[in-house]
């Protein structure tokens, strides 16, 4: 297989990575969801054995890595690069919760698609030799993505019907040259696409346009059809926005059908959990990747998914200057046995 840019979006890549080690990580209201049985780890305590919420969700990076590599028999040095990144201001949960390995590290942010932002770089890494083992990381915590986008938790303001509940949750994919584990054979850069949504309690309303350009992208420049693969997954639409992507793909000739679904609607329960629109967070997609749908691939399930984590661009200064909210989706394609 050549490397070949197959449009303007898309990679085909050469020598494709192998998935070498996956862990995850959730909290509380992970352990009560439908995919409890797929996390490595569970812990009740929302601090994580830490002091706040943000030292614990650094805690729960440090937990992923370190679990990750622990299932691959890896030292920490063995490692040649890690990408990671969460929704803090200046992404600390990642650069804290990582610093005490010393692998080079690159931060990276594209909101609740920095899972596949950091997947589609360390793979492109991989694929040209540059590196021979990356990881990506990536996380999200309910209480510090209150504290810093909504009203403080102890206010107790109502959430409204769109809203999401942001994963507490961390997942981690190591990345090898070589590797029993499913390849990562192509790769969609998304852009950014914009509708002019100004509610930021509607967040699948303003990421569905850019996952609905992203897999268009994909089938369009891959010459495939939905048909083609197994499971294709956005991130964190939930209901609203899972809705709104399979009108409008089915609208430009795309029919989904029952293989579309959302790792927002896959990992609570929404009404037994009371989780309105479903779940949300960068930690969302990347805790149900690193655990059922890898899990699920090595079990043969699934031979070839789309995993297309999506991201909503925004921050409080731009929400309170009235800005609209940019939509990003990247998209990975994970294969058990690519074609050479």
């Amino acid at each position: 297989m050549e490397t070949k840019r197959l449009g303007r979006q898309t990679v085909r890549l050469a020598h494709p990575p192998r998935v070498v080690s996956f862990a995850n990580v959730g909290g509380k209201m992970e352990g009560k969801g439908p995919l409890s049985g797929d996390f490595d780890q569970l812990d009740d305590d929302p601090f994580f054995g830490k002091d706040t919420w943000e030292q614990g969700e650094s805690e729960l990076q440090r937990r992923a890595l370190q679990r990750a590599l622990d299932k691959a028999s890896l030292r920490p040095e063995a490692l040649d690069l890690v990408l990671s990144g969460d929704l803090l201001n200046q992404c600390i949960g990642s650069s804290f919760g990582l610093r005490e390995f010393g692998i080079p590290f690159y931060g990276v942010y594209a909101a609740c698609s920095t899972m596949g932002e950091g997947l589609s770089l360390a793979a492109m890494q991989v694929d040209s030799g540059y590196v021979n083992l990356s990881a990506a990381v990536t996380s999200s915590h309910f209480c510090t993505a209150e504290r810093q986008y909504r009203q403080p938790i102890p206010y107790g303001s109502q959430r409204t019907p769109t809203a999401q509940w942001t994963v507490t949750g961390a997942g981690c994919c190591i990345l090898g040259r070589t590797g029993d584990g499913p390849a990562v054979t192509h790769i969609v850069r998304g852009k950014m696409v914009d509708m002019g949504i100004t509610d930021a309690a509607n967040m699948g309303a303003a990421m569905a346009p850019a996952a609905c350009d992203t897999l268009s992208v994909l089938f369009r420049e891959t010459h495939t059809r939905p048909a083609d693969y197994d499971l294709i997954v956005t991130g964190d639409l939930g209901q609203l926005g899972h809705d709104v992507v399979l009108d409008l793909m089915a609208r430009d000739g795309w029919d989904l059908g029952d293989r579309y679904n959302d790792c927002g609607l896959m990992i609570y329960d929404r009404e037994n959990q009371d989780m309105h629109a479903g779940g949300s967070g960068a930690g969302c997609s990347a805790s149900v990747l690193c655990g059922h749908l890898l899990r699920g691939m090595a079990a043969g399930k699934w031979r070839r998914i789309v995993f297309a984590p999506t991201g909503a661009l925004l921050s409080p200064t731009s929400t309170f200057q009235g800005e609209s909210i940019p939509g990003i989706c990247h998209a990975v394609v994970f294969e058990n046995q690519p074609e050479i």
